[in-house]
């Protein structure tokens, strides 16, 4: 299997990869250089914690010069910015509360037990972050314990990269949806211009063809069947070119979409294939199934267009020079699906939403606009769903058609 553009794919991936390898390395290195200021707060704040558990051995081990508590806890860690709770040798929090704790608020209203029991749970939470330390007169006494967490500061920095993270994300987001807009848009814009034009390319020379068909029907008359049957097969033509002017000039416009039988709008492209196999040299059997009449709103030009786009594919896809290709209806509860199978090489499954790119062809011969335009008039213009339903190499492919039911 042959694709035009597969050169393209690995510099798409390729970018993509890059681009998601410098986010990594965008995201490591702000959590990285984050811990570290958190760790240089964390040692800061330990070494603090020594500096209040120093202070009190001092107080413990100088017995001419009486201290307390209070001056300590006033005077030489008055800008302690993390929590502190300082308990006795048995892990009780030193009395009174309020007192021996710091940058931990009380409620007055609870008992000197639930404060108790809440300044507990609280050691309990610090020792599993920050081991206790223990302040000692000696290595066999041990005056108090200091219990301390983390400031204020180091928790908000440590929600930082995340929350910087979480940001530049939004904003991708966006970016990524308001670009993907943009393209759709700007794709919009090129599928109309080059339709209009070509429609507008062909007008002239079809309408002047078709005059000149007129004058060679008056002056030949009807005296010679094979002149008369010629001209016949010219009109039918000249009525089919224009009819595909038609369609191109239908692009970018609101279609009218028309309550039709789809029995009847499949039962003539058919018809149109059937006449024409013949003169490509394959032996193809074209056949539709259905249950009974099924209608959807459609717009029969458009929708004959993306069924002779498939259709087209599938003769294409059989080059073994015999096949067939089934048109299947079937109704579902609030939509009708199409499928559209043929016994050709079939699709990798890998290529499954890059047939529908611009571009994408599996012939050695082909623009690859044939499926994605036919998308477009389903997805755009229908309100519906085109899909590579299944595919096997060497066994065949079968696209999808999803309408709404009327």
């Amino acid at each position: 299997m042959k694709t035009n553009n597969r050169n393209l794919l690995p510099q798409s991936s390729e970018l993509k990869v890059a681009l998601l390898v410098f986010a990594f390395i965008i995201v490591a290195g702000t959590l990285w250089y984050t811990h570290s200021i958190v760790g240089d707060l964390e040692a800061n704040q330990k070494h603090m914690a020594s500096i209040f558990v120093k202070s009190i051995d001092y107080i413990g081990n100088n017995k001419t010069q009486p201290g307390d508590y209070s001056f300590v806890l006033e005077e030489i860690i008055s800008n302690i910015e993390f929590p502190l709770i300082l308990s006795d040798s048995t892990d009780e929090p030193l009395q009174p509360y309020s007192l021996f704790v710091k940058n931990i608020v009380l409620d007055s209203t609870k008992s000197p037990d639930q404060q108790r029991l809440y300044l507990k749970k609280l050691m309990a939470e610090m020792d599993e972050r920050n081991p206790r330390i223990k302040s000692e007169v000696s290595e066999s006494v041990i005056l108090n314990y200091v219990h301390y967490g983390e400031s204020k500061l180091i928790t908000r920095l440590r929600l930082l990269p995340y929350i910087e993270i979480s940001v530049v994300a939004l904003w991708i987001l966006i970016g990524y949806i308001s670009f993907s807009y943009i393209k759709r848009s700007e794709q919009s814009n090129i599928w109309v211009g080059m339709a209009r034009e070509t429609a507008h390319q062909l007008g002239t020379p079809i309408s002047s063809m078709m005059g000149w068909v007129e004058l060679l029907k008056h002056q030949t008359g009807s005296s010679d069947p094979k002149i008369t049957e010629t001209l016949h097969d010219m009109d039918n033509d000249l009525q089919r070119l224009q009819k595909i002017a038609s369609r191109f000039s239908r692009i970018g416009s609101k279609p009218d979409l028309k309550d039709e039988n789809l029995v009847e709008v499949i039962e003539k492209v058919i018809q149109y294939f059937q006449r024409r196999i013949p003169q490509t040299g394959k032996k193809v059997q074209l056949s539709l199934e259905y249950k009974s009449p099924v209608s959807a709103q459609i717009n029969s030009e458009l929708f004959e267009w993306v069924i002779e786009n498939l259709v087209k594919n599938g003769l294409d896809a059989i080059e073994s020079g015999s096949g067939k290709i089934t048109i299947a209806l079937a109704e579902r509860q609030n939509s009708v699906n199409i499928d559209v199978t043929d016994t050709g090489k079939g699709i990798d499954m890998t290529y499954r939403k890059e047939v529908f790119r611009p571009g994408f062809s599996t012939k050695k011969r082909g623009w690859g606009l044939g499926l994605s335009l036919s998308q477009r008039i389903i997805e755009t213009y229908h309100s519906g769903k085109l899909t590579l339903k299944d595919s096997k190499p060497g066994i065949g492919t079968t696209f999808r058609i999803k309408l709404r039911r009327t």
